[in-house]
């Protein structure tokens, strides 16, 4: 069987998530287990050259993973060595990158937001598309094993017609007063693209979409809870963009879901992200690795008593979903599923079209927060 060398152009990996989740578990991992394996039994040994601004931090992950790096843009976009390109950095700068890498003739892979704006992330799959290039956009949540219970449950019928949604994300961001913050500070300044109405919209269009229905419309309420904070120098900033966002979605079929994102917020449940399926026939609540069930026949009758202290446990009448199968790193399991698509041609759905989608809801969330109104999504696709 023959071994292929796969050149990544891996752009953004001195961030957090490029670095950890993209580099080290994904790519680094699949190459110390002996690249991917095709359909015929050939490997894929994917081959990276890292590429960022910052030189100090690309010579230390260098050093670590035994990859080579540059700062030059043009050289490593151009590079004849690399069919794929792959960006984990900032929103702002996607589009323009992608729109070069499609010119060089290179294949896709990226994070979400695709752009910072609807008509960027149209234009660039467009050009993707024009082009006859291969791209993919980076769906990680529908690879937590969470999710991927909750949609076995959705597959099997377990909810009857399912009725509503909640999901509840988010946790507390220091300021970075006195100490560094645990979340960059550009995710805090709208010149440079931050705000969780866009960082997050992007992940529940996609959740929504293909775990539950179609969304069809959105009111939301955004806000800056927190004014001002403290960047990765030390020195203070206004904080202007929305730290947290409030939101109802009507989805297909009747179907609501209430979604809540903050970055303002103490964690007072069972993990960082909570998801709520209720239906006819049953409820499933699941966090990111667990998931636990009620059906109609078990479903409690409480008693509203407000002069009694509230003996049930209400967690302890959940049972535990716990199908056989295992749960690789959601990141590294889509990298492989993109690389055996470039090779073996297999269907891919998370295409930038879909990543499109997440940039309409967005955008709509935030003309809804402006207009303080209900905005309706392109029954027709974006």
């Amino acid at each position: 069987m023959a071994t292929h060398r796969l050149g990544i152009v891996m752009h953004g990996v001195t961030g957090r998530m490029g670095l950890n989740q993209h580099l080290r578990r994904s790519i680094a991992a699949l190459r110390a287990d002996g690249g991917v394996v095709l359909g015929n039994g050939d490997r894929v040994m994917p081959d990276p050259l890292l590429l960022g601004r910052d030189e100090s931090k690309l010579a230390a992950i260098g050093a670590e993973t035994g990859d080579a790096y540059t700062t030059d843009y043009d050289a490593a976009i151009g590079s004849s060595e690399h069919a794929l390109f792959f960006d984990a950095a900032t929103t702002l700068m996607r589009p323009d990158l992608l729109a070069r890498a499609i010119a060089a003739g290179k294949h896709l892979y990226c994070e979400k937001p695709v752009a910072a704006s609807l008509a960027d992330a149209r234009m660039v799959a467009a050009q993707a598309e024009r082009a006859g290039v291969k791209a993919g956009v980076v769906m990680d949540k529908l690879f937590l094993p969470g999710l991927i219970k909750l949609a076995a449950l959705v597959s099997e019928g377990f909810f009857g017609r399912i009725l509503s949604v909640r999901i509840d994300f988010g946790y507390w961001v220091f300021t970075g007063e006195g100490a560094p913050s645990n979340r960059p500070s550009w995710n805090y300044r709208k010149r440079d693209g931050g705000g969780i109405i866009f960082d997050m919209m992007a992940h529940w269009r996609y959740v929504l979409d293909r775990l539950v229905a179609p969304i069809r419309s959105v009111v939301c309420l955004g806000a800056t809870h927190v004014q001002e904070r403290w960047d990765e120098a030390g020195a203070r900033y206004a904080a202007d963009a929305d730290d947290a966002a409030y939101a109802l979605l009507q989805l297909d079929g009747g179907i609501v879901a209430q979604v809540n994102s903050s970055w303002c917020t103490r964690v007072n449940r069972d993990d960082l992200a909570i998801f709520q399926i209720d239906g006819t026939e049953g409820s499933a609540v699941a966090g990111l690795t667990w998931c636990r069930t009620q059906s109609l026949v078990d479903t409690p009758r409480p008693v509203w008593n407000p002069d009694e202290p509230q003996a049930a446990v209400f967690r302890d009448q959940w049972t535990p979903y716990d199908p056989d199968g295992t749960y690789p790193n959601g990141f590294r399991a889509q990298w492989e599923q993109f690389i055996r698509h470039l090779y073996d041609a297999v269907p891919w759905p998370y295409t930038l079209r879909e990543g499109v989608k997440g940039v309409e809801l967005a955008e709509a969330a935030l003309e809804s927060s402006r207009r303080r109104a209900w905005v309706d999504l392109d029954r027709n696709g974006p």
